[in-house]
């Protein structure tokens, strides 16, 4: 599987690296940074790292081939943008063309209380089929501990991007 990874704003920037921490070995993934939340990475598993202002980098282009595309965590000034079809940096621009291409968009908005504005722009991206997928916790996950939340929460990520993995212990 090829994807594109982006760490879009610097709060939870570390959920984004463990999301590609955690990848099994045959995904490529791709990762694009905004310029906020490049302070706070380390690279790892990476074929290519991209900065978010490179808008003509060959990940952001639909002959690229990329299977899917998530955005963790996702400010939500990207996700206006993208809700607004705003392609002004490379983020933005990949996450158009998972919109078009009609492949896999995971979207994972860390601002938390939700307004009305960022929640109109949740449903109008979630109709045209985007994942909004917020690092919400799961009280029936029977973890214990602050890393086994989180790698509940990147193994729901990845079963809805049909990512193969054992981060979790499934219902029984």
């Amino acid at each position: 599987m090829k994807l594109a990874v982006a760490i879009s704003g610097a709060s939870g920037a570390e959920l984004g690296i463990k999301f590609i921490k955690y990848l099994p070995s045959d995904t490529e993934a791709h990762l694009i940074v905004s310029k906020n939340a490049k302070t706070v990475f380390e690279k790892e598993n990476c074929k290519a790292v991209y900065e978010s202002e490179d808008i003509a980098a060959a990940v952001s282009s639909g002959s690229f081939g990329v299977d899917a595309t998530a955005v963790i965590p996702c400010s939500m000034n990207t996700l206006a943008k993208i809700a607004c079809g705003i392609s002004d940096n490379l983020i933005t621009r990949v996450a158009a063309v998972a919109i078009k291409e009609q492949k896999k968009l995971l979207l994972a908005p860390r601002e938390l209380p939700f307004s009305a504005i960022a929640l109109e722009n949740m449903q109008k991206l979630a109709s045209l089929g985007v994942i909004i997928s917020p690092p919400v916790l799961g009280y029936y996950s029977d973890s214990n501990t602050l890393k086994e939340m989180e790698k509940f929460i990147i193994g729901k990520w990845y079963d809805s991007l049909g990512i193969k993995h054992n981060l979790y212990k499934r219902w029984s």
